[in-house]
């Protein structure tokens, strides 16, 4: 069941003077007192006080409360309170919707944007969700082959233009080979960024929003384990099946992409069925068990989940960074049939999210790991009527906390879901 609340655009139907009235005793608060409490709202809900509270609207917009929730959003710790959860769920062709989970509030919201995304996308036509970075959200066209971004703060969508490689159906994007980035942070400007191994060469592919134009680049292979890895550097992965894998980077350290095949040392916890996830120059391994019974359909359980990485260098092997600890493992061991992920990494922080499939009921893990302390988080994720879920893609954003919208944005809502 959804309780929507219109958080922008809605006016209060009180007079002004009565919502001043009502807010009074809040209003006198020292504003570094109020500055405190209104930090703690997940951002729909304050947005949604900026639209209702008239007199509380000068101060979540000022610069000094924009910079003051950026920075606390960016600092919050290895924990998702700068991190959100992305589901798209396909509905009808015109009612498709974004649901963000927000950790801290433990709660679902759902973000609209059919009405963003109609001027730019025919009736019908089937969408796929990449990747989100900001402000803007992208998304696959499958029908006309092509990108679509919709910029939520200005409430608007456009095509990109075709990739080198041409138009694109969504099946031919892989999760692994792609990042998308707000570029400079905060902006409604972004880079698109994705790798393919063609006729056997791994080539980088870059789309800057700014000049509205594509670049490519044929990455050379790296030399050794002897060049330093930039923590600005992006890495891709061009091409995989299971553990064998192409990894392409570039950024500080390379003067143009390189790219190398790390392999995984051996794992002294044997054998069994194996998850790999790569993201950010991480990679995930989820061992799993089988319970075969008869008379009954076969599926799997987690038995454990290894995070490996190449350390500080560019062109070594997979080295075991962390294991997830036991009792966080049985905290989500439940029986799937069908598995995949995403792993992202910003800051120091790791964030795996495994989605699972058994019976026609979908399963959401989050896990968090902190380099820096060396230390796990189990973040549950509330179901919200997953069963038949359609679900076309999903994604990671640390950077959706600092979304800012215009207040001119009238249109865009965001609602609750219970």
């Amino acid at each position: 069941m959804s309780d929507h609340h219109h958080l922008t655009g809605d006016h209060h139907p009180s007079p002004a003077s009565a919502a001043t009235t009502a807010l009074g005793p809040l209003l006198l608060l020292p504003s570094e007192l109020l500055h405190d409490i209104l930090i703690r709202l997940a951002l729909p809900e304050l947005l949604r006080v900026r639209s209702v509270a008239r007199p509380l609207s000068h101060v979540i917009s000022s610069p000094d409360f924009r910079r003051l929730y950026h920075l606390s959003s960016a600092a919050s710790g290895p924990g998702p309170a700068a991190a959100w959860l992305l589901v798209f769920k396909k509905l009808r062709p015109r009612d498709a919707a974004l649901r963000g989970f927000h950790g801290p509030s433990g709660r679902w919201f759902r973000i609209p944007v059919s009405a963003i995304l109609a001027p730019a996308v025919p009736p019908g036509e089937d969408l796929y969700f990449l990747a989100a970075s900001g402000s803007s959200f992208l998304f696959a066209a499958n029908g006309r082959r092509e990108l679509v971004v919709v910029d939520l703060s200005a409430h608007a969508a456009r095509r990109l233009p075709p990739s080198p490689l041409g138009p694109r159906g969504t099946s031919s994007w892989r999760r692994f080979g792609l990042k998308l980035v707000a570029d400079p942070p905060g902006s409604s400007q972004f880079r698109f960024l994705f790798a393919e191994l063609v006729n056997n060469t791994p080539l980088l592919f870059e789309y800057q929003s700014e000049t509205d134009t594509w670049q490519s680049s044929e990455a050379v292979q790296a030399e050794g384990a002897s060049t330093a890895a930039g923590t600005e550097g992006t890495f891709l992965c061009a091409a995989h099946a299971g553990p064998d894998c192409v990894m392409v980077y570039s950024g500080p350290g390379v003067e143009r992409p390189v790219f190398f095949r790390p392999r995984f040392p051996h794992n002294p916890n044997g054998g069994g069925d194996r998850l790999h996830v790569y993201g950010d120059g991480s990679a995930a391994v989820v061992r799993s068990t089988v319970i075969d019974e008869p008379g009954r359909p076969r599926v799997k359980v987690v038995a454990g989940v290894d995070l490996y990485g190449f350390g500080s260098v560019i062109g070594g092997d997979w080295q075991l960074a962390s294991t997830v600890p036991g009792e966080l493992v049985e905290g989500f061991r439940k029986p799937y049939a069908v598995m995949t992920g995403l792993l992202s990494e910003r800051e120091g922080v790791v964030r795996l999210v495994l989605i699972s499939n058994c019976r026609g009921a979908w399963d959401i893990v989050w896990l968090s790991y902190d380099r820096a302390r060396g230390e796990w988080w189990w973040v549950p994720v509330p179901d919200w009527g997953t069963k038949g879920l359609n679900m076309a893609g999903i994604a990671v954003s640390s950077t959706f906390s600092r979304l800012w919208p215009p207040a001119a944005a009238s249109s865009c809502t965001i609602t609750t879901s219970q």
